[in-house]
């Protein structure tokens, strides 16, 4: 068995989902990933983190979530995407 794959037995999600993205705002992408996340999961609680990484950079999306995962309850969940060009 892969115990890489198990979930800890004190992990519970908390419904959080955080989203850093190198998206932007001028298009329909952050609003079409919203949906597709409440698609399977409706009553998710969303947190836009930021979606100005500058693009491509992965360092900064790191950076901008490592100074932000913290202050969230234990059992959220955060989406970061960065296209690394």
């Amino acid at each position: 068995m892969d115990s890489g794959s198990e979930t800890p037995p004190d992990w519970f999600p908390s419904g959080i989902v955080t989203l850093t993205t190198d998206f932007g705002l001028s298009d329909p992408y952050v609003g079409i990933m919203k949906g597709a996340i409440l698609r399977e999961y409706a009553s998710a609680t969303l947190v836009d983190l930021t979606h100005s990484v500058p693009p491509q950079d992965v360092r900064s999306g790191a950076w901008f979530l490592s100074k932000s995962w913290s202050w969230f309850p234990a059992g959220s969940v955060h989406v970061a995407v960065v296209d690394p060009g």
